[in-house]
C-alpha cells in the first residue's frame, strides 16, 4: 500500500477499527503504527517518495512575503506614458467592467495617477530592466533578479489574497506552501522544523496575519511552519519552568510517547504521531535554538551588509540574516512575513518607508547567499498577494495618492535555484492595469517551484475525504521560460 495514503484510510476507518473484533484490530493497528512510524523516519530523508521525483535544482525556499500587496507601479512596473495621463479618467476600454473592492466602487472618478518616483534602467542579461529609487540595493542586484511582471491571481482581498497565494486555493484549511515542501522533501536538520515562519512588523496600514497562513491543513501538523518571534524567548515553550530538570523533562517525553503509542494503537489516529514528532522536535530545539538565533558569530562584514537594522530582534534585517542561518542548517522553507504595505491614501510616504526597510536587507541576503554558495541550491521568492491599481483612491494631487487591490497584473521577482538570472518575463499594457503579454497565474508559479525543488506538482498529493488534493488544485502549468 501506497505509504502516503495510509494516513487518510486511518482516518476513514478509525471508528470502524476501534469497535472491530480484539485481535483484527490489534494486529492492524500493530501493522499500522509500524507503516506509520516508518514513514515518519523516511521522511528525514526525503519526503513520502523516496526523494524526489527528478533531480532539483533547488533545495530550499526562502519566500519573502509582502503582506498588504505593494504597488508594483511604484517599484517593478515603469510606464513613463502616464506621466501624460495624469488625472485623466480611466478609459472603460482598458477597465473592461473589473469588479472593484468597496473602498472605490463608490467613487465617481477614476483618475490615472502616474508614480511620482523617478525610474533608471539597470544591466541584466536582457536589455536591461528599469527600476524605481525607491530600491537601489535591489536594483544593484538586477543581473541575479528574475522578474515577472504579468502575474494575476483571482482574489482582489486580502485574507483570501494571502490564503490563495500560500494554498492554491481562496478558502482556508488546506496545507500552505511550506507545508507542502515539508511533506514532500522531508526535514535536513533533526534539531530544527523544516518549515520557519518569520514576522516583521511594517510601518503602515496593517492587514491580519493569521497562523493558519503558515498551516498544515489535513496534513499531519508536524508539518506546520514554526513561527520564531522576536525577544527572549524566540519559539514559545522552549524552556523548562523552574524546577525542571532536562533529565526530568526527558523521563516526560519518554512517557508519555509510551502512552501515546498505546492511544495509536488503539485509535490509529495519525495525528498522535504527529503530535509525539513534535514532543520530540521541540526537546531538540530547546538546544539548537539558543545558537541559531545568537549573531555574535557573525563578522562586522556580514552585519554591515544587512544595514543599521539587523541588530533589532525582529526588524526585516534581522529576519533575513536569520532566514539565511536557517538555510545553512537545512531548513526546508522559511518564510518571512513584512506587514504594512497596504497602502490605500497616503502610498508615496507609506512605500518610501516599507521600502527603506526592506531594499538593503533583502539585497544582502541575496547577496550573502550567493558568496556563500548557498544561491545556487536556494530559491529566494518576493512577492505580495496581489498588485494595486492605477487610479487613485480617495483624493489625488500632483504628490500625493493612494491605490486600491489590482489582481489583474503585478510583479515579484526570484532569484537563485535554478531561475534565469537577469531576466524580465511577461508584460503589462501602458496602464499597468492588464496583461499584454505571457500571463503567470498563481497555480503556475507554485508548479514552477515545486519543478525547481525535483517535485512534480500533479504527483505531490495527499488523500482527503475521497480525493487527492494537491498544493496546485487541478492546475497549473511549469513555466519553463523563467528555469535556467
Amino acid at each position: 500500500m501506497d505509504t502516503r495514503r495510509a494516513p487518510g484510510l486511518d482516518l476513514t476507518r478509525r471508528r470502524f477499527l476501534s469497535g472491530a473484533a480484539g485481535t483484527a484490530g490489534a494486529a492492524l493497528g500493530v501493522a499500522a503504527l509500524h507503516g506509520l512510524l516508518g514513514g515518519a523516519a523516511r521522511a528525514l530523508d526525503g519526503g513520502p517518495t523516496g526523494g524526489v521525483h527528478f533531480r532539483p535544482r533547488a533545495r530550499r525556499v526562502i519566500y519573502l512575503h509582502m503582506e498588504g500587496a505593494p504597488s508594483h507601479l511604484d517599484l517593478y512596473d515603469w510606464k513613463p506614458s502616464l506621466r501624460a495621463r495624469f488625472d485623466q479618467e480611466l478609459p472603460e476600454s482598458v477597465r473592461q467592467g473589473q469588479r472593484l473592492t468597496g473602498m472605490t466602487s463608490g467613487q465617481t472618478r477614476f483618475p490615472v495617477a502616474p508614480s511620482i518616483f523617478r525610474f533608471s534602467r539597470h544591466a541584466n542579461a536582457q536589455d536591461g530592466v528599469w527600476l524605481s529609487e525607491l530600491i537601489p540595493h535591489t536594483a544593484a542586484m538586477a543581473g541575479k533578479l528574475c522578474f515577472v511582471h504579468s502575474m494575476h491571481t483571482e482574489a482582489i482581498n486580502h485574507e483570501p489574497g494571502i490564503t490563495f497565494f500560500q494554498t492554491g486555493h481562496q478558502q482556508p484549511g488546506r496545507p500552505s506552501f511550506g507545508s507542502w515542501i515539508s511533506y514532500g522533501l522531508g526535514n535536513a536538520n533533526a534539531n530544527l522544523p523544516a518549515f520557519a515562519v518569520l514576522i516583521t512588523q511594517g510601518t503602515g496600514n496593517m492587514q491580519a496575519l493569521s497562523a493558519r497562513f503558515w498551516g498544515s491543513g489535513f496534513l499531519p501538523s508536524e508539518h506546520q511552519g514554526c513561527q520564531f518571534r522576536a525577544g527572549e524567548n524566540p519559539v514559545l515553550f522552549l524552556r523548562d519552568p523552574a524546577g525542571v530538570r532536562p533529565q526530568d523533562r526527558r523521563r516526560l517525553l519518554d512517557l508519555s510517547a509510551r502512552l501515546n503509542a498505546e492511544e495509536h494503537a488503539r485509535t490509529l489516529d495519525p495525528e498522535i504521531l504527529a503530535r509525539v514528532s513534535q514532543f520530540e522536535m521541540a526537546h531538540r530545539m530547546q538546544m539548537s535554538v539558543p545558537e541559531l538565533t545568537d549573531f555574535s558569530d557573525e563578522d562586522a562584514e556580514t552585519l554591515a551588509l544587512y544595514g543599521p537594522d539587523v541588530g533589532k530582534p525582529g526588524s526585516f534585517a534581522a529576519n533575513c540574516l536569520l532566514a539565511r542561518r536557517l538555510c545553512e542548517r537545512g531548513v526546508r522553507f522559511v518564510q518571512l512575513y513584512m506587514r504594512g504595505w497596504d497602502a490605500h491614501n497616503n502610498l508615496p510616504g507609506e512605500i518610501r518607508s516599507q521600502c527603506l526597510a526592506v531594499d538593503q536587507p533583502q539585497a544582502a541576503l541575496v547577496r550573502d547567499l550567493a558568496r556563500r554558495g548557498l544561491l545556487d541550491d536556494t530559491l529566494v521568492l518576493w512577492a505580495g498577494e496581489f498588485g494595486r491599481t492605477v487610479y487613485s483612491q480617495g483624493d489625488l494631487s500632483a504628490t500625493n495618492y493612494g491605490r486600491d487591490h489590482h489582481p489583474r497584473c503585478f510583479s515579484i521577482w526570484m532569484a537563485g535555484g535554478g531561475v534565469r538570472p537577469g531576466i524580465s518575463y511577461g508584460r503589462t499594457d501602458d496602464y499597468g492595469y492588464n496583461i499584454a503579454e505571457n500571463p503567470v497565474s498563481v497555480h503556475d508559479l507554485h508548479a514552477t517551484l515545486l519543478h525547481l525543488l525535483g517535485l512534480d506538482h500533479t504527483r505531490l498529493t495527499w488523500r482527503h475525504q475521497g480525493r487527492d488534493f494537491r498544493l496546485t488544485d487541478v492546475f497549473g502549468e511549469v513555466r519553463r521560460e523563467l528555469l535556467a
